[in-house]
């Protein structure tokens, strides 16, 4: 069933391909493009992923290689102490950390560089100057410095080039250097241990970020192998900070770092930084929170390792606390600077709990990919949806669109999503277009094939369809009175048609798969959203039709887009065509 859904999509999109296309953004830079389609002839194969799960024993192997290349580039090890780094690991909330850090630490007047993964709409975003994803120019300036330092320098022994992520992680410490930043926030890319970026052998502080479960086939199964790959990242003498764990991984963390001599502390709740008002935070979501203490705690470590002034007060605090019966060095509390306030209040992460009000569609996009981060996104789509004016005559549409890649457990996160009770499920892969493998080389994958993708799709939506069948209940989002027995029912006072899941038998929400994110944005959109044309031709999928009356005539529609980061960032580049530019 799912091979003849495949097969009917591909037609889809051979057929659909001149119908539904957009427009390409205005061509950049010639040097840019070129340098963007040399960067992806590095991206990461399957044969060089099944190479570094053989070397996962031997990180030795992994960091030599890494040093080689770094050293064929121009630059040797040493070199990287004068960036001033902060290095930051974790499962999730890492990159939100390292970006209140950087805006943080900016806010005192700092010039600062930022290096994150993975980029959302444009692959400059991961190299970021004072906040702002380098230019086109200095991308290609950079690109081919680094590149063809590399090329010349192959010989029988060093014949190859390093993949993607090694390559732009070496590409950003030559911008960092050379952009003479007074400090590099680095985010670590998968684990800790055998990351590309531990090859920073001398940072000022290191942090960790909450644990999960992820990328297990690279970092192990247990959330006890992973806490071990993420302490890999702490160095003697170097202070470490972390949030608040579950009991064994936290031990795995403290022995981790007894183990390397590093001096690890937990960080203080949000809550202990707060005397009368709220800390204000440019990030929605509860569970921001332990992201802005953890930043806040290394922050004020690196201006004080730094010998800065302007550190904030120390609050009177017990010096340990007892988790688990055993002792865990507590980081103090402090008075938080104006700097630190302003840095917190003004930080901005796309595609981290984000919010795009475009018309009567309103768009939450949320890049959780894991169990915890998707429980997390949940709460916060609830709050943020419900904190919204209802229409006045009821009229609302709630739409999820969502795909998943990787190793991830999709069952999982899916069965998450159901207490949203969404009106529609979409899934699609994380191309935005039909013809993007050739017009968008900025989102390019080339680990993905089309088949596989829309199988994923397929599986998906059989999943969904499948989790609805085995829950019932009822929809706490809308009025008792208006509980009704069917999927389509008029409000007598109003005569307006109201999705209302039926009940008390199970769920009866529509599914519908689509070959690429530009035909599921306008399907949903209808033409409401001034970003969006509207969609050309019939989903063959009768649900799609009726669907499409109903998305036409509610006076609010609220779409959900989770599941993958990459999914979020072809979204934003079709919802906000500035990011292209």
């Amino acid at each position: 069933m799912v091979a003849r859904g495949v097969r009917a999509l591909r037609g889809a999109l051979r057929g659909a391909g001149r119908r539904f296309g957009t427009r390409p953004a205005r061509a950049p830079a010639m040097d840019y493009q070129d340098a963007i389609r040399t960067l992806n002839t590095l991206q990461t194969n399957a044969s060089f992923l099944e190479q570094v799960k053989r070397e996962r024993g031997d990180p030795q192997a992994q960091l030599e290689a890494m040093r080689g290349f770094l050293e064929r580039s121009g630059l040797k090890v040493e070199d990287l102490d004068q960036l001033n780094i902060i290095h930051v690991t974790g499962t999730k909330g890492k990159g939100s950390a390292c970006a209140f850090t950087e805006c943080i630490l900016r806010s005192y007047g700092l010039k600062t560089g930022f290096y994150s993964s993975p980029h959302l709409v444009q692959v400059r975003e991961r190299i970021r100057i004072n906040g702002q994803p380098i230019s086109r120019e200095l991308f290609s300036k950079y690109f081919w410095l680094v590149y063809n330092r590399l090329e010349e320098t192959k010989d029988p022994a060093h014949g190859s080039m390093p993949a993607y992520f090694r390559f732009l992680t070496i590409m950003a410490f030559h911008v960092f250097l050379q952009e003479k930043v007074d400090l590099a926030v680095v985010e670590v890319g998968i684990g800790g241990a055998y990351d590309c970026t531990n090859i920073i052998r001398a940072p000022v502080v290191c942090g960790v970020s909450s644990l999960g479960i992820d990328h297990t086939s690279i970092l192990g199964d247990t959330m006890e192998k992973i806490a071990w790959q993420k302490g890999g990242i702490f160095k003697p003498g170097v202070p470490a900070f972390t949030v608040a764990q579950p009991e064994r991984p936290l031990e795995v963390l403290r022995d981790r770092a007894q183990e390397r001599e590093c001096p690890l502390y937990l960080c203080p709740e949000l809550d202990d930084f707060e005397d009368h008002d709220a800390l204000e935070l440019g990030l929605a979501g509860s569970h921001q929170r332990g992201n802005a203490a953890l930043a806040l705690q290394l922050a004020r470590t690196w201006l004080q390792r730094r010998s800065c002034w302007g550190l904030g007060e120390l609050k009177e605090m017990p010096s340990s606390t007892v988790l688990a019966g055993r002792p865990v060095p507590l980081a103090p509390a402090f008075q938080p600077t104006d700097a630190m306030i302003q840095g917190l209040r003004d930080t901005e992460w796309l595609g981290r709990t984000q919010v795009l009000p475009h018309g009567p569609v309103t768009w939450y996009l949320d890049g959780a990919h894991t169990t915890s981060s998707i429980q997390a996104c949940v709460r916060w789509f609830r709050q943020a949806a419900l904190g919204q004016d209802k229409p006045h005559d009821g009229s609302e549409v709630r739409v999820l669109l969502f795909n998943a890649t990787g190793d991830r457990d999709t069952a999982a996160l899916l069965k998450l999503l159901l207490p949203c009770h969404f009106d529609y499920a979409v899934f699609c892969p994380n191309f935005t277009q039909v013809t993007s493998v050739t017009s968008n080389a900025d989102q390019q994958n080339f680990n993905v094939t089309v088949e596989n993708a829309l199988t994923r799709c397929l599986e998906n939506q059989q999943t969904w369809t499948r989790l609805l069948e085995e829950k019932g209940g009822q929809d706490p989002w809308l009025p008792a009175p208006l509980r009704v027995g069917g999927l389509l029912q008029p409000a007598p006072s109003r005569g307006t048609l109201l999705l209302v899941p039926p009940s008390p038998r199970p769920l009866n929400s529509p599914s519908l798969v689509f070959p690429c994110l530009a035909q599921a944005l306008r399907w949903v959109a209808q033409g409401r959203d001034p970003h969006l044309a509207a969609p050309v031709g019939a989903h063959p999928h009768p649900a799609a039709s009726s669907g499409a009356v109903l998305l036409r005539e509610a006076a609010a529609i609220r779409v959900l887009v989770t599941g993958s980061l990459h999914l979020v960032g072809g979204a934003l580049r079709l919802l906000d065509p500035t990011l292209s530019q």
